[in-house]
């Protein structure tokens, strides 16, 4: 019987034992489970940072997304190869849509004088024979570059003719007609001129009886040149 009575005590003490092991074993279970939550969480607190951050950079605007930007296009040269309009980024640019037939034709010897003068200071005009009014440019692109060379002297860049008005107009003319007024609307006739900045933006538009030695068209011209 006091055998009996001592593996009681005994088998007490070892439940004792058992209950105290067992319960620190929890104890170190649910510590441990805290701790690699807490892990997981500061882990996602480090992350969210960087997460938006690349959100902000994707949702940043591009230039070409710019309403006002117009050098994000692609074009051919009268003499068939392709040019980056973005090669002009930089410079004060004179669009101006050009005819061989037009009683504005003459204005080809004032874009040249004009931009003979300004090159050196970053100025350039870009000619694109269109075709849209009065039927005024027949020809090829060919007879059109030879027309300008022989009868004008022309030697800034002239571009492959396009449509710059009505269903096929071309991309480009139809962001300049995407402008804000008074810049804004397709060009009324031959000899429109559009002024872009350095920065590619459209600065101003000047209607086709404006010419080339204009006082405010100079004026224009020389403002944005000055801004650096």
């Amino acid at each position: 019987m006091g055998c009996c009575g001592g593996c009681g005590e005994g088998g007490r003490a070892g439940w004792v034992v058992f209950a105290v092991v067992a319960a620190a074993g929890c104890a170190l279970l649910v510590v441990r489970n805290r701790s690699e939550e807490a892990a997981k969480t500061e882990g996602a607190v480090v992350l969210q940072p960087v997460i938006t951050n690349v959100a902000h950079q994707d949702s940043a605007p591009k230039e070409e997304e710019d309403p006002a930007y117009v050098l994000g296009f692609t074009v051919k040269r009268i003499d068939g190869t392709l040019e980056s309009l973005e090669a002009y980024k930089g410079k004060v640019l004179l669009f101006v849509n050009v005819a061989s037939e037009c009683g504005y034709t003459p204005q080809y010897e004032g874009l040249e004088k004009l931009y003979r003068e300004k090159k050196d200071a970053g100025f350039v005009v870009l000619g694109f024979p269109a075709n849209n009014f009065g039927g005024q440019e027949p020809g090829e692109n060919k007879q059109i570059a030879e027309f300008c060379s022989t009868k004008f002297g022309v030697t800034f860049p002239m571009f492959e003719k396009i449509s710059v008005a009505g269903q096929d107009q071309h991309e480009l003319y139809r962001k300049f007609a995407a402008q804000p007024a008074p810049i804004g609307g397709d060009p009324k006739w031959n000899f429109t001129k559009f002024l872009v900045d350095r920065t590619g933006r459209v600065a101003a538009r000047f209607e086709p009886k404006v010419k080339p030695d204009d006082a405010e068209l100079l004026r224009r011209i020389d403002e944005l040149l000055a801004q650096k």
